[in-house]
């Protein structure tokens, strides 16, 4: 039962609820989560860690750059189905079609140079 309020527990903020809905759509970095949101870069960590520790998204480090992305084979048993499920969910949201687009023209090279 753990595992399954882990994925409820991530899922009953509307911002990792938002955050979930454009990581589907392609792999982002912290910075590029951020300026989309126009929230602050502790609080876009925070979210993606809990989304992470309920086994929805995973890291990976590229050079420099932390990208996350849905996991696809989370160690947790109950986050296939949600993620199958959520695919589907919130499609014809207002704003999460806006943070879709904007998550289309977000640019790390742009965003955060190094």
């Amino acid at each position: 039962m753990r595992e399954f309020l882990k994925i409820t527990k991530a899922l009953s903020d509307k911002t990792r609820v938002r955050i979930f809905k454009m990581l589907q759509q392609r792999t982002m970095c912290v910075c590029e989560v951020q300026a989309v949101l126009g929230i602050a870069q502790s609080t876009t960590s925070k979210h993606l860690q809990i989304l992470e520790d309920a086994g929805l998204v995973m890291r990976s480090k590229d050079g420099l750059w932390v990208n996350y992305g849905i996991d696809e084979d989370s160690r947790n048993p109950f986050a296939g189905p949600i993620i199958e499920d959520l695919k589907g969910m919130f499609n014809d949201d207002p704003e999460a079609k806006e943070d879709i687009e904007k998550a289309k023209r977000a640019n790390r090279f742009e965003l955060c140079p190094r």
